[in-house]
């Protein structure tokens, strides 16, 4: 089993110690920080896979946190929002996390979102480890200039320039390249990238959509490689080319 280093974020001394030694029984190596200043030490001296950062903290609260890590690190994030927090939700979404748990929640909930999002962080390193060893066939897709390599997670644009996208980004850009030309709903959007199903008021996929629009449409006011369809979700209108890369 691969062990990822984990950070909890949270003023709370009780909530820290009992996710600890909750992901630690679940086989993770679990570090925790109070606040922003110790949480930027220990990525500093660890390689950290993935930080559950909650929102509402004294001094500087998990937004400003993870805008500061998002400049400089793709590193999957997971907040912890207030129940009924809507706006956190959309917020934390919008600064580049990439999935967020209401509180209070299931223990065993927030271990199978570290799961998913876990996965969908590392599915790029695990497939080209594998195409390299075992000659898994890894893919590039190509659409209207732009370029995403499955192997390296490396999406670039018709001016050669890499382009940081985050884990979730990946998973919802791949989704779409995957099926170019048909509608997706929010719900099977979710499904497919999330693996859990919308909320009455779950605006999550809205809130990717639109940030993953702001990295490779002309215009992302007015898409034109995404575009809304009315009461039914999202297509992606153009055609893909697909090449199977051998090891």
């Amino acid at each position: 089993m691969t062990e990822y280093n984990l950070a909890i974020v949270d003023d709370d001394q009780e909530i820290r110690e009992l996710l600890t030694d909750l992901l630690q029984q679940y086989g993770y190596n679990a570090f925790s920080a109070s606040c922003g200043a110790e949480l930027y030490q220990l990525l500093e001296k660890e390689k950290i896979d993935l930080i559950v950062l909650d929102i509402r903290m004294p001094g500087e609260d998990g937004f400003s946190i993870c805008q500061h890590i998002r400049k400089t690190s793709l590193v999957p994030i997971i907040m912890l929002t207030a129940n009924g927090e809507e706006m956190d939700r959309i917020i934390g979404l919008e600064m580049g996390a990439d999935d967020y748990l209401p509180k209070p929640f299931n223990p065993r909930e927030l271990v199978a979102r570290i799961k998913a999002v876990l996965r969908r962080s590392t599915e790029g390193i695990n497939v080209q480890h594998e195409t390299t060893v075992i000659g898994i066939k890894a893919e590039i897709f190509k659409f209207i200039g732009w370029e995403l390599d499955t192997a390296t997670r490396k999406l670039t644009s018709p001016d050669g320039l890499d382009i940081s996208i985050t884990a979730g980004e990946y998973t919802l850009l791949l989704t779409f390249l995957e099926r170019p030309k048909r509608i997706l709903s929010r719900d099977q959007l979710l499904e497919i990238t999330h693996n859990r199903q919308a909320g009455p008021f779950d605006r999550s996929i809205d809130i990717q959509v639109s940030r993953l629009r702001q990295k490779i449409e002309i215009d992302p006011k007015e898409p034109t490689l995404i575009k809304t369809v009315r009461g039914g979700g999202y297509m992606l209108t153009v055609p893909v080319e697909k090449t199977v890369m051998n090891a």
